[in-house]
């Protein structure tokens, strides 16, 4: 199976100078856990929900007036969406991230893999992965 087979297409943009709350409000709004963060055409950094939780409002941020760009994370993971399920999980369980980012082979962004969806979808996949990725 493919990460193609098991992502949810397409991601939702926001420009780095968003604010925690409007950022939240989309994710509410699209009832999804995190937002690509864009930047003259090229993706700049991630936010998640846990981002401007545990980094926003742990820091007492002003979430009116905090941009995104202070608490995203600026290297984010990525796949291709030809790769097999299996080696996705890896890079997510060696990188101990939730969420990666998807692109064809034109290195355009097609789409989001997380932990829920191999779950839901990778019936075959092994749950020592999905423990070791959720237990950090």
């Amino acid at each position: 199976m493919l990460v193609k087979d098991v992502m949810m297409p397409k991601g939702e943009w926001i420009a780095p100078e968003t604010t925690l709350v409007e950022a939240a409000k989309k994710m509410r709004d699209k009832d999804i856990g995190s937002l690509l963060v864009g930047e003259n055409d090229r993706i700049v950094g991630m936010v998640t929900d846990r981002d401007i939780a545990c980094r926003g409002v742990a820091m007492k941020l002003e979430p009116a007036s905090t941009p995104v760009r202070k608490v995203m994370t600026e290297k984010i993971v990525w796949c291709f969406d030809d790769q097999a399920i299996e080696d996705a999980a890896h890079l997510m369980e060696k990188k101990k991230v939730r969420r990666l980012a998807v692109m064809n082979r034109d290195k355009r962004m097609v789409g989001f893999l997380s932990v829920d969806d191999l779950a839901h979808r990778a019936h075959g996949l092994s749950g020592e992965i999905l423990d070791e990725v959720t237990a950090h």
